[in-house]
């Protein structure tokens, strides 16, 4: 149990957690205040399911450039310009709630924007973890991160809900857009570590940092198979979340209806409360079942509480879906998240996140529509049914890609490819830039040296490589040249710093069928000729 708090030992992450939880919990009182004003402004299916929508779209759109930006620049300043955002958009919000100016237009409307300033410092959020502790503690401190979460999840909706019935609807709005300030506050208080020494490289220009970071999530297959399983998961596990007001609304014919907004509170509550309670296990249930059985039993169990909330008229058959769906959800949740992190080095960190958290909002919003538009074409019985049929199919499907796999690779910089030499300093966007690595090997390895060499170019592609391909001279046995290009003189130069330990390792094999001198490596760059014509 120590392990699992073990983050609390470290002051600054103590104080932004306890700031953000305050900060969630308006939030969820805010969610809980939107899906039951809907309600009550439209009791279309599909307009409330597009609550949802609304809140989860944003990350799909934003959340890569937004990583981007988060890999570039003072990520403590990002975070402070971005929430101080959030804070005045959710005060319009509630400003207009208060004078009963809210159409369903303009509720998606503010949703939307109050979702795109989270989608923007999401990736920022994530990132920073490992500035808050020390590595041997990034899992747990996500794992809290994601029991924070919940904390707010049990405590948020079921106040929201309490709240609507003694000070109106306007009431969530405002505890909402107050209690981001104890984010801001926590912000301007922490300093964050300085970096490390060493060359300090210009940054990348933002549209090559948006395509190095997709191309570098394309290559890399740890964070591939983690991006596949969110997927499976999340596309599903969505349909209650969107369709729960409708159950506590509509569906509960033993619940008088003027208390639905209430139930709708308590069940979200009963669902965080829960999540709370099932991320106490988690590490032992971790380290009994391993990480790719717990995300199966996490999705098993997602399907049941999805099937019991298809059931539901009565409050008992209810509470035990939202028990089920909490405890499955942080299950899942946390699973993700960590393998999401343990399979990214720092410099890209914000855009291996960013993209890991547009795939899981993607699915969420995707779920959400279209198990809302099943509802409207149905009913919400069979929409909640067969998104529970869904993910139960989903897991043999996808059994083939697991997670957390780069728990145990160093992703560290090596720092171990020299400098080029050159004879004058060189523009940063010269370019594009041709790598040429000569190799000399006995020519009985000749296929082992290939298999290893096709091996390491998804490490080239990864780190901003581009055209590589391998060449062997017909007129001298064993000679071999490699090459491949980057965009531009900074960009080369960037990828002697990404370089990790772990790929060094796969290098080592291809160096090892080296005869005589090392690897000769010469670069060129090209040159921009004018026509004269």
């Amino acid at each position: 149990m120590g392990s699992a708090w073990a983050p609390f030992r470290h002051r600054i992450f103590a104080v932004i957690w306890t700031a953000t939880v305050v900060s969630n919990i308006g939030t969820w009182m805010y969610n809980v205040a939107c899906g039951w004003l809907m309600t009550s402004l439209s009791p279309d299916p599909l307009i409330v399911a597009l609550v949802q929508v609304a809140n989860t779209l944003p990350i799909f759109l934003f959340a890569i450039p937004a990583g981007a930006l988060a890999d570039n620049v003072d990520r403590r300043r990002f975070l402070l310009s971005g929430e101080s955002a959030i804070t005045a958009v959710a005060a319009v919000f509630a400003l207009l709630v208060s004078l009963h100016l809210m159409t369903p237009g303009r509720l998606l409307l503010f949703s939307f924007l109050g979702a795109v300033g989270s989608a923007i410092t999401a990736p920022a959020w994530q990132a920073v973890v490992s500035q808050l502790v020390p590595p041997a503690d990034l899992g747990a401190a996500v794992a809290l991160n994601s029991v924070g979460v919940n904390v707010s999840r049990a405590i948020g909706p079921a106040l929201g809900g309490a709240i609507i019935g003694v000070l109106g609807i306007a009431a969530p709005f405002w505890f909402d857009a107050t209690s981001n300030i104890a984010v801001l506050a926590a912000l301007i208080w922490w300093r964050p570590p300085k970096k490390p020494g060493g060359v300090r490289l210009n940054p990348e220009p933002f549209t090559t940092a948006v395509r190095t970071g997709i191309r570098y999530a394309r290559y890399n297959p740890h964070l591939r198979s983690t991006v596949i399983r969110a997927v499976a998961f999340f596309l599903f596990a969505s349909a209650y979340w969107a369709l729960l007001p409708l159950v506590a609304r509509g569906q509960m014919t033993g619940v008088p209806q003027r208390f639905g907004a209430a139930l709708y509170g308590i069940l979200l509550g009963v669902i965080g409360a829960s999540a709370v309670a099932g991320a106490l296990l988690l590490p032992r249930l971790r380290r009994k079942m391993g990480a790719n059985d717990l995300l199966v039993g996490a999705t098993v169990a997602t399907a049941i509480a999805t099937g019991l909330f298809a059931l539901a008229h009565d409050l008992f058959t209810a509470l035990v879906a939202s028990l089920v769906a909490g405890a499955s959800w942080i299950a899942a949740v946390s699973n993700l998240n960590v393998s999401a992190q343990v399979a990214l080095p720092e410099w890209v960190r914000g855009r291996g996140l960013a993209m890991y958290v547009t795939i899981m909002f993607g699915a969420l919003a995707a779920g959400s529509a279209l198990w809302g538009e099943v509802a409207v074409l149905s009913d919400v019985r069979t929409s909640l049914f067969a998104a529970a049929a869904g993910a139960l199919i989903a897991i043999p499907l996808t059994a083939r890609w697991r997670v957390q796999t780069g728990a145990k690779v160093d992703f560290s910089p090596s720092m171990h490819w020299p400098a080029p030499i050159t004879l004058h300093a060189i523009e940063d966007d010269r370019g594009p830039v041709l790598v040429m690595v000569e190799y000399q090997i006995d020519p009985k390895n000749r296929d082992a040296f290939l298999r290893a060499l096709e091996s390491y170019a998804r490490e080239r592609y990864r780190d901003g490589a581009y055209e590589w391909g391998v060449f062997e001279d017909p007129a001298v046995a064993g000679r071999f040249v490699e090459k491949f290009q980057t965009d531009s003189w900074l960009e080369h130069l960037h990828q002697h710093q990404r370089v990790t330990k772990a790929d060094r390792l796969k290098e080592d094999v291809v160096r090892h069928y080296q005869v005589g001198d090392g690897p000769k490596t010469t670069h060129l760059i090209g040159v921009q000729t004018r026509d004269e014509s």
